[in-house]
């Protein structure tokens, strides 16, 4: 059996969807792709960059995950960490968990936890 990863989701609380695309689309630089027409009337909103979706569904009792988290494969590593702390969102580095492996993570606007590698 062959099995891919189709997308991860996050959640944000009502309404949240502006702070969702500040950081997704306008910070790490996804593209907001179209939602079917069925699913439009939930909220929420959708990002794609390149083999990598991320869906952000609204939650009405909304906790952002601090533990459970999507991790995005990048090229420029330190550009991106770079470019989000100029943004004002954290950067922690954590590159000796996980031997040959740098990494840090950050958090989006509604403080769900992302990993970048």
């Amino acid at each position: 059996m062959t099995m891919r990863l189709d997308h991860v989701q996050v959640s944000c609380p009502p309404g949240g969807e502006d702070v969702a695309r500040a950081f997704y689309r306008d910070a790490l630089g996804m593209t907001e792709v179209e939602k079917p027409e069925l699913l439009k009337a939930r909220g929420g909103c959708w990002f794609k960059a390149d083999a990598a979706e991320l869906h952000v569904g609204v939650e009405q009792d909304f906790t952002p995950a601090k533990k459970a988290h999507p991790a995005l494969a990048v090229e420029d590593l330190d550009g991106l960490a770079a470019r989000l702390e100029g943004l004002g969102y954290p950067v922690t580095w954590d590159n000796e968990t996980i031997p040959g492996r740098r990494r840090f993570h950050t958090a989006d606007g509604h403080g769900n936890r992302v990993e970048i590698v």
